[in-house]
């Protein structure tokens, strides 16, 4: 079978800014990325359909019958029930949305004029989906113990061979290859800990579950990770962090807090940086969205930090609750930062100029190189074009 996770448009702009440089399946929520759940749970060949500008990075690789699934979609048994059943000629919806459909289709934009004739077939069972940014940190313990039971069935955890680690609700803490733990504390009790090989525990961590060490993550001695989070592959991590998702190849090396956030890829957060979640009258907080171009109501008591590719932050920062930061932004200085910073910016609570694009592109390589990983001709095309749509918000 032809997989291929298309995005559907709306939900692209909401889960913005991490949307601008990947596909929505491309999103970690629990311990795997969407597309990745995706390959564990149906066997298939999976690619995408998303915006023209991502798609030499994320090609489409069609056939001649192609099933088409919303990106943003989990699976589970039901809905992948439902899509054996499902026929040519016949679209899967939930609330007008788009679920799945057999098809051959160009690209995004001809998406709804493609599927406007299709039989429509409602799916009303539970279907857990990311539609906001927000549902990333906030399905993340539910998906984590799902993604735990996927990895781990049948398998057998790496030992604990530190006799200075002490483990509590042992069964439900599993370590992959090579992981090296020096006198610390894992939790299980209230979900369970997955550790990814390779993987550094440092002298006096505390990790209680749910929670998820990414491949190759250091956790410097200390670090304290309460439940419901998630550490990406290649991170390197210190402080506290509470029920936030880190996407990988990220850092927040030193104290402070990061807390209900999410942190894409080749971000660093400076030393005593701290989020706040929870604002002091205690109402809901509000944040920038996309969608709307405003700041909206997220309904939601408690939300941090909402931080895209590449952006990065000075020692000392301090972000106000539900704060967006965009792509490629660099943020420094006393105060709080604007609760909104659009895709390269330079600045603080001074004030923002725009941080020119080959200025950045200075950079980059650099922090590239410090994962061994390079810099690709499609990486830079990608970028130029968000500094280029993005404009308009650097000129509020």
């Amino acid at each position: 079978m032809n997989c291929i996770l298309f995005d559907e448009p709306t939900t692209k702009i909401n889960l913005l800014p991490f949307t601008f440089t990947r596909p929505v399946a491309e999103i970690r929520v629990g311990i795997l990325t969407i597309k990745e759940k995706w390959g564990r749970s149906l066997q298939a060949d999976y690619s995408y359909l998303t915006d023209s500008y991502l798609s030499k990075k994320f090609p489409s690789q069609k056939s001649k019958n192609n099933l088409y699934i919303n990106g943003s979609i989990l699976p589970n048994p039901l809905f992948i029930q439902a899509l054996n059943c499902l026929k040519e000629n016949q679209i899967l919806k939930q609330d007008q949305i788009p679920l799945a459909f057999y098809g051959n289709l160009e690209s995004l934009e001809e998406l709804y004029p493609y599927i406007e004739h299709f039989e429509k077939v409602s799916f009303p069972d539970e279907l857990k989906a990311i539609h906001q940014v927000y549902d990333i940190f906030i399905q993340n313990g539910s998906v984590l113990r799902s993604d735990f039971e996927l990895l781990t069935k049948g398998r057998k955890s790496n030992p604990i061979d530190d006799p200075h680690t002490a483990v509590y609700n042992k069964k439900d803490v599993f370590l992959e290859e090579n992981v090296n733990i020096k006198c610390s504390i894992l939790n299980a009790e209230n979900g369970p800990i997955y550790i990814g090989e390779n993987t550094e525990i440092g002298e006096g961590s505390i990790i209680k579950g749910n929670n998820s060490i990414g491949a190759n993550t250091i956790l410097n001695f200390g670090t304290r990770i309460k439940g419901d989070s998630t550490i990406g592959p290649y991170c390197k991590v210190g402080g506290e962090i509470s029920n936030s998702v880190i996407f990988g190849y990220s850092s927040k090396a030193h104290d402070g807090f990061l807390g209900n956030s999410v942190i894409g890829e080749w971000c660093n957060l400076g030393a005593d940086t701290n989020t706040s979640n929870l604002k002091n009258n205690y109402k809901n907080v509000k944040i920038w969205h996309y969608g709307a171009e405003r700041f909206v109501d997220t309904g939601k008591q408690f939300c941090g930090l909402m931080m895209g590719d590449h952006s990065k932050c000075g020692i000392n920062t301090m972000f106000n609750t539900g704060t967006v930061v965009g792509i490629s932004s660099n943020i420094f200085g006393g105060g709080f930062p604007p609760s909104f910073i659009p895709s390269f910016s330079w600045g603080g609570s001074q004030g923002l100029t725009t941080y020119q694009f080959q200025k950045a592109l200075e950079v980059m390589p650099k922090v590239f190189e410090r994962r061994k990983k390079i810099l690709t001709e499609e990486d830079v095309e990608l970028l130029k074009h968000i500094f280029d749509v993005t404009e308009k918000y650097r000129s509020v």
